[in-house]
């Protein structure tokens, strides 16, 4: 039993247990190119935010992390079988859920271990932080959280080599088709210049951008890389969710 993972938790432990931060892993299910599981983004959040709140855990931190949402936004695939959509609102109604519990159990922050690039916290996080302001509550994304270029020669940003590579790491075994069949992940930009870059958004047509599911070229992946990648992004977010565990609400800004 790990005594930071609430599934495996016990009420006996659960009832003498002194919980500082809460963590919620969010994921998707979607389709990852033809050679990732439908479940990579909740197999990530799961494996990556347990290993975060291990190195929390034994440097004395009291964190707690709780079942992973397995549903993301995916409404720009639609046309995709089974990637199954969960609208923002009903992102919202689970996280004003999730709040009102720890609230009335007194515990005091929260902390989203996103792992979907199609899931947008902020708006969520401002509306629940509003209706409980005892409860402190932030996110990340942990797939931005170190410099990709030091361990990936090809940029993407699904399925690509960095998820390939971490998939390697963590769940070889679901990764059985062969790498002569993987998708090499090519796909289209926009024709309107302004929305290739950050300050114009519009929500793309997946399929009309891909073939495969993929956008980045996920063929000179190994485990390796993907070990590597892990423990530099669990060290980094690991020690970050350390400091809000210990941090005072009080006297948040200096």
């Amino acid at each position: 039993m790990r005594p930071y993972i609430l599934a495996e938790a016990n009420y006996k432990d659960i009832k003498a247990a002194k919980i500082d931060l809460a963590v919620l892993p969010w994921g998707a299910t979607e389709a990852h190119n033809y050679h990732l599981p439908y479940g990579t983004d909740a197999y990530e959040s799961s494996y990556l935010s347990a290993e975060c709140a291990r190195q929390c855990h034994e440097a004395g931190g009291r964190v707690m992390v709780l079942p992973t949402v397995p549903f993301g936004v995916n409404t720009g695939q639609a046309d995709v079988p089974f990637n199954i959509n969960m609208n923002p609102s009903t992102q919202l109604a689970i996280l004003d859920d999730v709040a009102a519990t720890l609230v009335r159990h007194g515990i005091p922050k929260l902390m989203i271990f996103n792992s979907h690039g199609g899931n947008n916290f902020k708006p969520l996080v401002r509306e629940v932080g509003l209706r409980y302001p005892s409860l402190f509550i932030c996110f990340v994304n942990w797939f931005q959280s170190v410099d990709k270029t030091k361990f990936f020669e090809h940029p993407g940003d699904h399925a690509d080599e960095m998820e390939t590579c971490v998939m390697l790491h963590l769940r070889p075994d679901l990764i059985v088709v062969p790498r002569e069949e993987w998708g090499d992940g090519a796909a289209k930009t926009w024709k309107v210049k302004g929305f290739q870059e950050p300050w114009a958004w519009a929500e793309r047509q997946w399929m009309k951008v891909t073939e495969d599911t993929g956008i980045g070229d996920p063929r000179a992946s190994t485990a390796e890389k993907g070990e590597a990648y892990f423990k530099e992004v669990t060290a980094k977010v690991g020690a970050f969710m350390l400091e809000v565990c210990e941090m005072d609400k009080k006297n948040l800004y200096e």
